[in-house]
């Protein structure tokens, strides 16, 4: 039987992947949406959170789609009401606040998850597998693509607290540090900030073990989301966001992407056997790249 979830937050990301995999789920049966002007048809909505959790007692689960800074009070206040929570990413504006929900979720005995969509693209644990065993030599990421286009006159990923370009960049670094054999560390970066923005429009990051990252949010045409490793003579690339993999020049046929799905059928399991997932070795990484960072000023970015 499924089990009831309220989703909070129906922006884009919720519309475009949330509602449509919770659609489709065996695991969950779509029961509320709370958010100050996103509906989804035939579904009960709240504007007030605190009204949503005091009226659907029986909703165990709560589904957080809201931006990283607001997105702490609802978890609180969720989780010490008894529901379990999983969050989008980046799961939090900073790594002390989602510290402090692992420590609030084990309290109150039930699940956290910090969920990063890419790991679950089809080509990330084929990469992973052939990786194991390796010494990487070399690995650089390219992560460059539009915001107009993502996140189209979203103001708040400008914003203290909204990561700039890291907030794609965590779709990379999620994969990086799920596939690499040994963990890595930010050993400096650059940081281009607009002149009238306060977060990063692009990065060039750099590693320990000889990998660089490349992140850029003014791409326009093709998007280009790759991470190109090289480890014990082979070759190895990750494109399209994790979805497609090329071993030694051959494309690896890795199924279909089915990220968000994925998502939520990892949920299930881990309420169904009483864990809870918070891994923020990608979050670590962009506080190291903005406390590193050397700051460039650029162009003012507009949304026209």
């Amino acid at each position: 039987m499924a089990t009831n979830i309220a989703l909070v937050g129906i922006g884009k990301i919720a519309q475009d992947q949330h509602v449509p995999s919770l659609t489709a789920s065996p695991d969950w049966a779509l029961a509320a949406t709370v958010s100050r002007s996103g509906t989804v048809d035939g579904i009960q909505s709240f504007t007030d959170f605190d009204q949503m959790l005091a009226e659907r007692g029986d909703i165990p689960v709560v589904s957080l789609c809201l931006p990283p800074v607001p997105r702490f009070d609802y978890a609180q206040k969720a989780l010490r009401a008894g529901r379990h929570v999983m969050l989008e990413k980046p799961p939090g504006a900073t790594l002390a606040e989602v510290h402090a929900l692992a420590d609030l979720a084990a309290n109150h005995g039930v699940t956290l998850y910090t969920t990063w969509h890419s790991r679950m693209a089809a080509g990330v644990e084929t990469a992973r597998a052939f990786l194991a065993d390796k010494t990487v030599d070399r690995a650089h990421i390219t992560w460059k693509e539009d915001v107009k286009k993502w996140h189209p006159g979203q103001d708040w990923v400008f914003e203290p607290g909204g990561m700039g370009v890291f907030d794609p960049g965590s779709n990379a670094l999620s994969i990086l540090t799920h596939i690499l054999p040994a963990p890595v560390h930010v050993t400096k970066a650059v940081l281009e900030y607009p002149e009238n923005r306060q977060t990063p429009i692009a990065a060039q990051v750099q590693f320990s073990g000889n990998i660089s990252g490349d992140f850029d949010w003014r791409q326009t045409g093709p998007q280009s989301w790759n991470i190109d490793v090289e480890a014990g003579g082979h070759t190895l690339r990750l494109s399209d966001g994790g979805a497609k993999v090329v071993i030694d020049g051959t494309a690896l046929d890795v199924g279909p992407n089915r990220e968000y799905p994925n998502l939520y059928a990892e949920m299930a399991r881990l309420v169904a056997a009483g864990q809870s997932d918070v891994d923020l070795a990608p979050m670590v990484h962009i506080a190291d790249a903005l406390t590193l960072g050397r700051r460039v000023t650029v162009a003012p970015f507009t949304w026209q």
